[in-house]
């Protein structure tokens, strides 16, 4: 697993057409439910993994922009090198963008709370949770937050087929940790 990256986002609850009784909120990297802190791509403070490298870049983004953070909940990200192509059912390789400055800071103290799957199909930023989005965790275990316990779980989903027809791929897989805010 790589580090990949912060973002603040604004953590839903389980949205009512999510029909499940193991969810209770959505801590899906995508920001389909629970949102961004922004519409962040517009400033170019991100680096190469569509992320930011620590949290004091968004921090400084948003007292320049006049954003605020509050009630916000800081998520820090690793990646899986691999992505799972769905179409050709194997694993590739793939790098952060080159044309941005990659320089994660990692956390002093974070705390793992699952395992998120994500369409990739413009190969840049995260696009959707076939956890949440599409709402398969009506058919697959997870956790209160709509995340897979395991990496391992993570592959065989993938690996199986299961996400197939969701959303167009590739997927990545993605450890999701929070941070106590700053």
């Amino acid at each position: 697993m790589v580090p990949v990256g912060y973002m603040y986002k604004i953590v839903s609850s389980k949205p009512d057409w999510l029909e499940t009784n193991q969810v209770s909120d959505i801590y899906s990297v995508s920001g389909c439910i629970s949102e961004d802190f922004a519409e962040w791509i517009k400033y170019w403070k991100h680096n190469g993994y569509w992320f930011f490298d620590s949290p004091k870049v968004i921090e400084d983004l948003a007292q320049e922009q006049n954003l605020s953070l509050k009630g916000m909940t800081l998520f820090f990200y690793l990646a899986y090198e691999w992505e799972w192509d769905t179409d050709e059912e194997q694993w590739n390789l793939y790098s952060p963008e080159e044309s941005f400055s990659t320089d994660v800071v990692l956390p002093q103290n974070s705390k793992i709370e699952g395992y998120d799957i994500i369409s990739f199909s413009f190969g840049n930023s995260a696009e959707c949770s076939p956890l949440s989005c599409n709402s398969m965790a009506q058919k697959i275990k997870v956790n209160s937050h709509c995340l897979l316990d395991t990496f391992e779980q993570a592959m065989l989903i993938l690996e199986s087929g299961s996400f197939k027809n969701c959303e167009p791929g590739p997927y990545r897989i993605y450890e999701v940790h929070t941070i106590e805010n700053t």
